[in-house]
């Protein structure tokens, strides 16, 4: 497999390898060394080890970032609901890595490019091994860029962090104007846009930041609150 075999993927990946042997190397499944006779190749499974540590931190970290009110166990609970086999193999497909595969005769045969445990740990060893290429900013973007729907899901599905609900509460107890939301500015490329809205309740004003309308929204509705308790 050549650099130019791997030229889309990389496209995909908004990544371009220094060393090719890296991603080559994260590609290659256990079934395919086992069928060579070459010995001085390797399997993807030590970069699957290294992508797994290395998307726990990312996400940790991002999810720290997104959500300063969190408590260990919710963070706990939201990175489990993102770094998971099901996930990871959604993120797989949608890159068509399936297609990227080498595989043995006997995962060709029972379509293992198609498998969700072979996809999933496939996509953690292309990130240890963007790591190991690029560094830990280079895994950071691509993560962010891959995980910043999901991340944004699972925000907005936290039991009891659903801020603009909360807004409109405390607003109707108060017997306040309803909150408006408007989306004052965007910017990024298409596939990964930033949205910023500002939220009017009253006097009070608030912008938040999100990856999608809503979850600026929510951001906004969250900094929106803090001020209406803190007026009373």
């Amino acid at each position: 497999m050549t650099s130019t075999d791997l030229s889309k993927l990389q496209q995909k990946l908004c990544y371009e390898f220094k060393n090719i042997d890296f991603l080559v190397e994260s590609l290659r499944h256990s079934s395919f060394v086992n069928e060579t006779l070459e010995l001085d190749i390797q399997d993807n499974e030590r970069l699957e080890f290294l992508g797994d540590a290395v998307l726990n931190l990312v996400v940790g970290h991002i999810l720290m970032q997104r959500n300063p009110e969190l408590k260990e166990g919710d963070l706990s609970k939201m990175r489990a609901n993102l770094v998971n086999e099901s996930q990871l193999a959604s993120i797989a497909q949608e890159m068509d890595l399936g297609s990227y595969l080498q595989l043995g005769k006997g995962e060709i045969q029972t379509k293992g490019w198609g498998k969700k445990s072979i996809l999933a740990d496939t996509f953690e060893a292309v990130i240890a091994a963007v790591y190991l290429d690029g560094g830990f900013d280079a895994a950071f973007k691509i993560i962010d860029s891959h995980f910043s729907f999901l991340l944004d899901s699972v925000v907005m599905s936290t039991a009891n962090h659903d801020y603009k609900s909360q807004v409109q509460e405390l607003v109707q107890m108060k017997h306040q104007e309803m909150p408006v939301y408007t989306v004052i500015h965007e910017s990024g490329p298409d596939h990964n846009k930033t949205f910023r809205v500002r939220l009017i309740v009253g006097k009070t004003q608030a912008n938040g930041e999100g990856k999608s309308k809503k979850a600026a929204e929510q951001d906004a509705a969250r900094k929106g609150l803090q001020l209406l308790k803190s007026d009373g």
